[in-house]
This record gives C-alpha cells, structure tokens and sequence, in this order.
C-alpha cells in the first residue's frame, strides 16, 4: 500500500492486543481508534472467534476488570463491529503463532480493507496478502 494511499471508511480487522490497548488504555496512544470506530471513520470486523478472544483476554485477572467493566468495554465496541462469518477452511499464510491465524481468516473472508496489529509476525506477512497488514501508526496516517 502506497505512502499516499488514504483509507475512506475502511473495514479492518483489529487484533486483540490493539484493541484492548484502544479501549482499556485509550488515554494513550490508542484512543483515536475508539473515536474512529464510534464516529464512522472506520468500520472493526469481527468474527465468533476474534469476540471470543476479546472477552477471554479481558477476563485476564491482570486487567482486574469487573463483570460490569468487561460488559461496559463490550459496549464500546461491538455495536459499532460488522459481524463476519468465516466458513472454514480459510487458506492463510503460515504465521508462527497459531493464534493468529483466526485474525487473518477474518480479514480474508471479508476481503476487509486492513488487518491492523502490533505483532510482529502479522506484521512480516504484509505484502504477502491481498490485504494490507498495518501498525495502528501506518492506519491512522491513511486513514481519512
């Protein structure tokens, strides 16, 4: 994807590490993407498995969340979510972490328009998808 390529109300596949750093550590370097999502500047896909994993990951004792807060974090985010069935098998690349391979079934099956993550094994398949696989830096540069 191109320096000067911008994104207009693209459909992305968030991954969990992004999107709980959005919404539990919004007040960092994250938060435009709640905005983003919640004034229709972007859409987040999600399928029964990357939701799953989202309410797994906020259940971590770590995070300390409260039934009521988890609930609340679910609020702030699927309503605004198209939700994607992914009929498997879903050819993905071969990606180190198995755990990923649910995020690159969601963005293939919905031919979304980004696959958005930190991880650097997600990060190394770009260019070789059909989808552009970016840092939440490089989307928000292109994002309109």
């Amino acid at each position: 994807m191109g320096e000067a390529t911008r994104l207009i109300r693209p459909r992305v596949v968030l991954d969990t590490n992004v999107l709980v750093s959005a919404l539990l550590f919004g007040h960092r370097s994250l938060g435009w993407l709640v905005d983003a999502w919640q004034f229709g500047r972007m859409t987040p896909l999600a399928s029964a498995q990357t939701a799953t994993e989202f309410v797994r990951v906020l259940g971590y004792p770590k995070f300390r969340l409260s039934a009521a807060e988890r609930d609340d974090m679910l609020g702030e985010y699927l309503p605004w979510c198209e939700v994607v069935i992914v009929r498997e098998p879903v050819d993905v690349p071969d990606c180190r972490d198995p755990g990923d391979r649910m995020f690159l079934a969601l963005a293939l099956s919905a031919a979304a328009d980004a696959l958005v993550t930190g991880d650097g094994d997600l990060l190394a398949l770009d260019g070789t998808l059909d989808i552009p696989v970016l840092t939440p830096t490089t989307f928000r540069s292109q994002l309109v």
